[in-house]
Order: C-alpha cells, then sequence, then structure tokens
C-alpha cells in the first residue's frame, strides 16, 4: 500500500507512515480505505499481539486532513459522508481486539491527533516539533473524526472544550499533564518504548483514572453542573466572536450532545455538525485563506536567495527586540545594536525573559534557550557588521534619522549585504534617496508584537534588486512570518488602508457617535478590537504621525483627512503609554476592565453624543478600508488580490471569516459593492468614491477571483 509499510518484530505489527512525495502525512479516502484493509489483516494474523502506528517522517505523525479532499465538495451529504467513513475507521481502531499504541513524534494535528485518541496508548517525544491540537475551529470546522467525543472523556469536558474552540497548541509537557499522553521519550527511543508499551498493554490493559480538580469534580460529574460548563463556554464564544463564526458553536453542540449518552450517537451528531460547517461560507473563506497562506512558504524568487548567516538590527527596543527574538530562535547570528550597550543589553534581556516563559511552561528547555541568546550579540557599535547579510534599522520614524543611520550602516556593510527599514508609513524611496547603494535598500515592516503577529510586508522600490527581495523574503520566512511583497509610496499597503479606516472613526465621533458604540460595531462586523482602541494600544503619538504623513497623500487625491486626532495627542494623550487615551486603563495591582474616558469627548464636539446605526458605522469604516484597497490594486501597490487579503487580516485584523476584502467584495457583488460606495458618496463625501477599476469591473460583471 502506498504511503504504508508493515514491518513485524516480536509479535507487534509497525504502521510505518510515509507519503511518498509529500512533507507531511495527511489522513485522505485513500488512507481510509487502506487501513480497513491493514485492520482486516491484522485483526486476522494470529502472530500480532499489538499494534504500534508511527511516522517516518522527521517532523510530524498525521498532521491532519487532506483540506484539497475537503474544498471539493460542495454537497451537505457528501460531507457528512466523509466524516462517516472516516469516524467509522477510527471508531473501529478504538475498539481493536489488539491493542494500539501511537507512536507520536513531531506534530499529530486535526484528525492526525483523532487518530492517536482512538489508540489505546500514546507516547509523545520530547522534539522541539512534537505538538498537539485540533485546529479545525481555525478553519471554520470541527474534529469530525471523534475528537468531539474522545477528547472530553479523555481530558475533560474544560480542557477538551478550550483546546477545540482555540485550536491552541500543546506541548509534550503539559499533554502529560492533562492526561493527552501516558508517556513521554527522547526521539530515538520511541520505537522501542512504544513496542514495550504495546506488549505490555496486550497483557494487561491500561485502566486509566484521570485525576480530577475540585472544580471538575462539581461541574463536570452531574448534568447540572455539565449545563453550566456549556452555558459559560457558549457566553464566551458570543464574547469573542460576536457569533460570526458558527464552528465553535457547533463544537459545544457536539460535546453537550454526545456526554452522557453512547459515544456512537456523539459519533453521528459530529458528522451532521461536521457537513454543515464544510459547506458554510464561513468554512469556505478560511480555507481559501489557509491556502493563500501555504502559497506565501514559497519564495518566488528562490533562485536569487544570498546566504543569510547573520543580520544586523539597529535599535534595540520593543520592536527591534522583537525582531531578534524571531531570528535568533531560528539559528541565525543575531547582533543587536543601539546608542549605547546597556540599551543594546535591555533589548537582549527582553528576548530572554520572553524565552524564558517558554522553559517555565516546559514549552522549550534551558539548553536551547541558552544556545539561543548565544546567538545574539548586544552592541552599540559597527563592529561586526561587515559580516552581517541584513541589517534592519528599526529606529524611531523620522526621515532625517533613518536617512542618517542608513548612511552609516552603509558604510560598515559588505556590498552584498541588504539593508530593511522596518517603517510603518516613511516612503522606502525618500529612505534611499541619498543612500550609496539604492538597490539593496528595501522595507521590511513588522507588526507588534512581532513574535505574536504573523504578518511581514516587504517594500520594494522602482530601484531594489531582485536578489534583495528574495534575500528579505527568505529571512522572513525562516522567521516564521506570512510575507506579502508590495511596491512602495505613503504607508505601503497596510498603513495605506488602515489609515481611512481610522480616520473614518474619528469622523463619526466628530459627528456626535460613543466611543463604545464605535469599538462594539467594528467588533460585530468581525475586527479583533475596535478602531478607538486600537488607537489606544498602537499609540496615539505614532497614529498622529501617520495621520500627517498619510494625510499629505490622500489630499493629492482630493480628500482632506480630519486632523482631530493631531490635535488630541498635541494635547498629552498617548493611549496605554500614558493611560491617556480614549479609554482609561486600570493602574498597578488595581483589577478591572478599561473604561471609556469622557474627557476625551471634549475634542469631538463635547459630551452630547448621539445613536448613530451600528450598520451605518460598520459599512463607513469597513468600506474605508475596502476602498482603498481596491485603490491600491489599481496603481500598482499591490501586486494581486491575494496579496491584498493577506496583509488585511493579518496586519489589520479584517475578519478572516469574510477572506479579506477582495473575496468580500466578490461574494457582495461587485455592482452592489459600488452601489454602496456611490451612497455613501453622497451622503459624506469623495472619500467613499469607487475607484474606477472597481466601476469597469462591476460593469463588466468581473471578479477578483474569477475562476475559483
Amino acid at each position: 500500500m502506498e504511503g504504508v509499510e508493515i514491518q513485524k518484530e516480536d509479535s507487534v505489527a509497525i504502521i510505518w507512515l510515509d507519503q511518498p512525495n509529500e512533507k507531511v502525512n495527511k489522513l485522505s479516502l485513500k488512507m481510509i480505505d487502506d487501513f480497513k484493509l491493514i485492520l482486516d489483516s491484522l485483526e486476522q494474523d494470529q502472530e500480532v499481539k499489538a499494534v504500534v502506528l508511527i511516522s517516518k517522517k522527521e517532523d510530524n505523525f498525521i498532521a491532519g486532513a487532506d483540506l484539497d479532499m475537503i474544498q471539493q465538495i460542495s454537497r451537505l451529504e457528501d460531507a457528512q459522508e466523509l466524516s462517516r467513513q472516516g469516524s467509522s475507521i477510527i471508531h473501529r481502531l478504538a475498539n481493536f481486539p489488539k491493542p494500539f499504541v501511537a507512536a507520536i513524534n513531531g506534530a499529530a494535528l486535526g484528525g492526525g491527533l483523532e487518530v492517536a485518541l482512538a489508540c489505546h496508548y500514546r507516547i509523545a517525544t520530547d522534539h522541539p516539533k512534537t505538538v498537539m491540537a485540533l485546529p479545525e475551529v481555525q478553519l471554520g470546522l470541527l474534529p469530525g473524526g471523534g475528537g468531539t467525543q474522545r477528547l472530553p472523556r479523555l481530558i475533560g469536558i474544560q480542557k477538551a472544550l478550550d483546546m477545540m474552540l482555540t485550536g491552541r497548541n500543546i506541548f509534550p509537557h503539559k499533554a502529560k499533564k492533562m492526561g493527552l499522553v501516558d508517556d513521554i521519550i527522547h526521539p530515538h527511543g520511541l520505537l522501542g518504548a512504544a513496542k514495550q508499551a504495546a506488549l505490555r498493554i496486550a497483557e494487561k490493559p491500561v485502566k486509566r483514572k484521570r485525576k480530577k480538580n475540585w472544580m471538575e469534580k462539581i461541574l463536570e460529574s452531574n448534568g447540572m453542573g455539565r449545563s453550566v460548563i456549556y452555558k459559560q463556554a457558549r457566553k464566551v464564544v458570543y464574547r469573542q466572536t460576536y457569533g460570526n463564526y458558527p464552528a465553535p458553536l457547533k463544537i459545544i453542540e457536539c460535546v453537550e450532545g454526545g456526554m452522557g449518552k453512547s459515544i456512537v450517537s456523539g459519533l453521528a451528531l459530529e458528522s451532521k455538525k461536521f457537513g454543515e460547517l464544510v459547506i458554510s461560507p464561513e468554512s469556505r473563506q478560511l480555507i481559501h485563506l489557509f491556502f493563500n497562506m501555504t502559497n506565501k512558504k514559497k519564495n518566488p524568487l528562490a533562485e536569487k536567495v544570498r546566504p543569510i548567516s547573520c543580520i544586523g538590527i539597529l535599535g534595540a527596543g520593543f520592536m527591534g527586540a522583537g525582531i531578534a527574538n524571531v531570528t535568533a530562535t531560528k539559528k541565525i547570528k543575531t547582533i543587536l545594536k543601539d546608542i549605547s550597550l546597556e540599551a543594546a543589553v535591555g533589548g537582549e534581556k527582553m528576548v530572554w525573559e520572553d524565552l524564558h516563559k517558554k522553559v517555565k511552561k516546559k514549552a522549550m528547555n534551558a539548553f536551547d534557550l541558552d544556545v539561543i541568546m548565544s546567538d545574539i550579540v548586544a552592541s552599540d557599535n559597527y563592529h561586526g557588521f561587515d559580516k552581517t547579510d541584513v541589517v534592519i534599522e528599526a529606529v524611531f520614524e523620522d526621515l532625517g534619522l533613518k536617512r542618517k543611520v542608513l548612511a552609516e550602516t552603509e558604510a560598515a556593510i559588505s556590498a552584498e549585504c541588504v539593508f530593511a527599514s522596518n517603517t510603518s508609513s516613511l516612503p522606502i524611496t525618500d529612505i534611499a534617496a541619498e543612500a550609496r547603494h539604492p538597490e539593496r535598500v528595501l522595507g521590511m515592516h513588522y507588526f507588534s508584537p512581532v513574535t505574536k503577529m504573523p504578518l511581514l510586508e516587504i517594500i520594494t522600490t522602482s530601484k531594489t534588486e531582485d536578489w534583495a527581495t528574495a534575500t528579505a523574503y527568505e529571512l522572513g520566512l525562516k522567521q516564521g512570518k506570512t510575507i506579502i511583497v508590495v511596491n512602495d509610496g505613503p504607508g505601503f499597503y497596510t498603513t495605506r488602508v488602515l489609515a481611512p479606516l481610522m480616520n473614518e472613526a474619528i469622523c463619526i465621533l466628530n459627528e456626535g457617535g460613543k466611543i463604545e458604540d464605535i469599538d462594539r460595531a467594528m467588533k460585530k462586523f468581525g475586527f479583533p478590537v475596535g478602531p478607538l482602541a486600537l488607537f489606544d494600544e498602537v499609540g496615539i503619538d505614532v497614529a498622529a504621525h501617520v495621520s500627517h504623513v498619510m494625510g499629505e497623500f490622500f489630499s493629492k487625491r482630493g480628500v482632506t483627512p480630519t486632523k482631530t486626532i493631531e490635535k488630541v495627542y498635541e494635547a498629552g494623550y498617548q493611549g496605554r503609554k500614558n493611560n491617556q487615551g480614549f479609554y482609561s486603563y486600570p493602574q498597578g495591582k488595581k483589577k478591572g476592565k478599561k473604561e471609556v474616558n469622557s474627557k476625551i469627548y471634549s475634542f469631538f464636539g463635547g459630551s452630547s453624543r448621539k445613536i448613530i446605526p451600528m450598520e451605518d458605522i460598520q459599512k463607513r469604516i469597513a468600506f474605508a478600508l475596502i476602498t482603498e484597497a481596491t485603490y491600491c490594486l489599481e496603481d500598482g501597490t499591490l501586486k494581486s488580490p491575494h496579496d491584498g487579503d493577506i496583509g488585511a487580516i493579518f496586519g489589520m485584523g479584517f475578519p478572516p471569516f469574510l477572506g479579506g476584502p477582495f473575496r468580500y467584495l466578490d461574494s457582495l457583488g461587485l455592482d452592489k459593492a459600488v452601489a454602496l460606495l456611490q451612497e455613501l458618496t453622497k451622503k459624506h463625501d469623495k472619500r467613499f468614491t469607487p475607484c474606477p477599476m472597481l466601476c469597469e469591473m462591476a460593469k463588466n460583471n468581473k471578479k477578483f477571483y474569477s475562476g475559483e
């Protein structure tokens, strides 16, 4: 059987998984059919007493289901039948008369973990890439191979719901503690330990008795307590998603419908709900997004990449330290420079403190932390920069300062070194105007916090050479980033489209809108935070600077942005930085939620506020961003709608379930979008004028994603 090899040793059948020409093992219809034959054979084989399921891949067990297969399904019945088939064979494995041991090295995700859950014993390695998760919710789906039934029975309802509703990764030591795996071993000892466990269980089956804390004993042992858990889970889901994502609610429904009843009835409900989600528009968009991200992991200029063994970072503040963190953890030497050694060491300390948290959680060991830190050198000078392959400047957003730093750096680096400016709004062409080698200057716009935000926006000028772009892209891939490459201009793509969104929120405030109404409306639309809360998080000082830079750009198009935010900053408001923003924040040990700072209304017409319909707020703010995204595609700042959608979702929090601004326009219909923008233009002003490209596409009944 292709991708499966069976060998026998000491009465143990070892099933080796190794799908040919694939980096990872994936569950597919063919694998399901093959497993039926394998189980038939093993059940009849009198020499086999136990079975070990193991992967030949270096860093994965089974990495989930084949999404190509799921994406091709268009009928509810077909989706439900797929789940039933997979669930049936996994259920047979769970009830197999001979014990199965899952030997997990690397990722066991989605359906891969569901297979492991059906095994009678699970051993995981302490390899850095060993991780377990049920991330289906991130694709708008639920575990369709028995996960909603077996996981809560194994580790408890509350822990299982947390795993399935967040899709979070569980590392080996935590997995052992919560009962997800039975043992942890070094990778080299995995097969031997699995064989021993298999023979031991064949002689004496495992009897598990899960340790419950007092809360679990009170809530999970009776129907009334379980109803409290489900009610609270739904409340949390609604608070976080406003009902925009159906998958979390259906996951809760499956767990609730299965616990306390037979697992067979629970599996039937799971297949039913899985099918409903597969054909849902939310899942379609999220799976498209996943494939879009996957495509970004391939460097389009791979043949022009130059070696990267050492980089320099100029500026050891929060941003610079974050860049150092994601670089050094990938075994790349990093020189972290600041104007003083004390400041540089401070940045180095930030990296250590962040990684030490992983050591405390046992997601990383102390030795690996020491190795990573040995790759970071704090400095107050350019010594060693002649050996760097890329230098990333992360100093204050000031054109004169950035030009000065570029000039100093060019005197210290080799002719093969790329210089990248981490700027959010200043044109790279302006920064490189006095450069000796503008062909190797580009922008690498990281998002804060760097260790958590997945997007990297690379900005190229008309003079940037392909090898420089290719090398910067490769560095971003090594850092684990999802990358878009855009052409130069004020604000590039992400800041340029975010600016109108933020401006529209200020316009609504100027008209008498309430802070909480504006933010609530956009969270209900699907953004993770409201635009006014975002002002506080980014910093009103930063927003005012960007507003000034972008204001000049938009004015050339006849659109005059409001200057209110600049006045707010001049009055001393900076947001979270000084607890003076659109909200007030509890300080010190004082607990409580942030509250609207009513004092700030003095800049927006006074304390008298009025109700502006939620739908109006959502249309105006969302289409402020969407409209500018189309202009970016029209003028060539964006190279494709794919980049526009990736950038908006991962750079600004555009609702993932809508697929991004361009997929959203397609689903809405371009003719309806143009009509809506024309209506907004009449009510407000020309900032909502649809771009000629959009009007022409609507007229000719075209789509941004034609043929998909």
